[in-house]
């Protein structure tokens, strides 16, 4: 584990820009229509709960890595399996979100670039920051994160000012009742983006004030959460709901519908600035737990020298996880909800939380 440690403010900014990533690009919880907005705050409301059993996981096991923890509690054998499923994961999920900013970036600014060169670039810039170590990214999250906070509300008073906010496209709010809003709620938003935190387990031991941990994740994820209910609010106000679900990324067709003063528009460049923050911190931080994650597994002394195969591992993917942006949305969204999220984020948590328990009960009655 590297001889390193991180302040709360850090963690809680690094969790903030992970959370809203590349969440903010897709039209989040669309299949609810207008009430995305409360599928979203109910996924979130709902991720508190798994929020404390990763919590209680690292209360157990402050000192250790999951990639260590797991093994304790499960045995050497089934640990290091579930350990390595994690690792893929990381790297996995890590690909999806690089793959989002290279269809970002040639649909908007860069149609002629091939797809493996902006992906590739941006993979260059993560393996160097991940390479410095997580004190490097928790200083440069601070630092990009009042930037990006500014654009967001600069966006807002804009749209504001615009007066393209139409609040009948929010309305009549349950429409078609409360069940589809809770389906898309349990089956979308609980997984992408809230319990997609459960990677900060890999940096919680790096802490340097471990009884602020959980405080730090509610306050990050209810903080995210509200951005995200306020963009997806805007859009639909915006857009509508047909316009939003049909765009591959609405917000930059809402930041696109600015005009103020017949002068001040074209803005979704600038805004684009944003998003890459957003996206660049979560490919930052999934990248770099796999790097520590199989380094304490491997038993590798220097995590770093891991960086470059790893994330040539992670590139690869990228560019073969589909074949195109609808399959890679649907894959996304259908399937590695179900298949992936689903065990990994909740199933298995909460199997460890409850053998952990057990076992430290016996200790403690010992």
């Amino acid at each position: 584990m590297e001889k390193a440690k991180i302040s709360s403010i850090q963690l809680f900014v690094l969790m903030v820009l992970f959370e809203m990533g590349s969440a903010l690009l897709v039209p989040l919880a669309i299949d609810a229509k207008k009430d995305a907005w409360l599928a979203i705050l109910i996924g979130m409301v709902v991720s508190l709960v798994l929020l404390l059993v990763y919590h209680k996981l690292y209360w157990y096991y402050p000192d250790l890595l999951p990639t260590e923890y797991v093994q304790k509690i499960l045995g050497k054998v089934a640990g290091t399996i579930l350990a390595l499923l994690y690792i893929f994961y990381f790297m996995y999920d890590a690909s999806r979100v690089l793959r989002d900013f290279g269809e970002m970036l040639l649909s908007s600014a860069y149609p002629e670039t091939p797809l493996f060169i902006a992906n590739a670039l941006l993979m260059l810039v993560i393996i160097y920051m991940v390479r410095k170590g997580i004190e490097v990214i928790g200083r440069s999250g601070e630092l990009l994160f009042m930037f990006m906070f500014s654009l967001s509300v600069v966006g807002f008073i804009l749209i504001v000012v615009s007066g393209l906010i139409d609040f009948s496209n929010l309305q009549p709010v349950l429409e078609e009742g409360l069940m589809p809003v809770l389906k898309v709620a349990l089956t979308q938003t609980l997984y992408f983006p809230f319990t997609e935190v459960i990677v900060f387990t890999m940096i919680l031991p790096y802490l340097n004030n471990p009884k602020k941990a959980k405080l730090t994740m509610m306050c990050a994820t209810g903080l995210s959460g509200i951005n995200l209910i306020l963009t997806m609010l805007i859009n639909i106000s915006v857009l509508g709901v047909d316009l939003t679900a049909r765009s591959q990324f609405p917000l930059l067709s809402t930041v696109q519908t600015i005009q103020v003063a017949d002068f001040l528009e074209r803005l979704d460049v600038f805004f684009m600035l944003g998003l890459v923050i957003g996206i660049f911190f979560k490919i930052s931080i999934l990248f770099y737990a796999a790097v520590i994650g199989t380094s304490s597994l491997f038993k590798v002394q220097s995590p770093s020298r891991l960086a470059y195969p790893l994330g040539l591992i992670v590139l690869f993917i990228s560019m073969s996880i589909a074949s195109n942006f609808q399959e890679h949305i649907h894959e996304g969204m259908k399937v590695a909800m179900y298949v992936v999220h689903l065990p990994l984020l909740v199933i298995f948590p909460f199997l460890l939380l409850l053998i952990a328990f057990v076992k430290n009960r016996k200790k403690t009655s010992g």
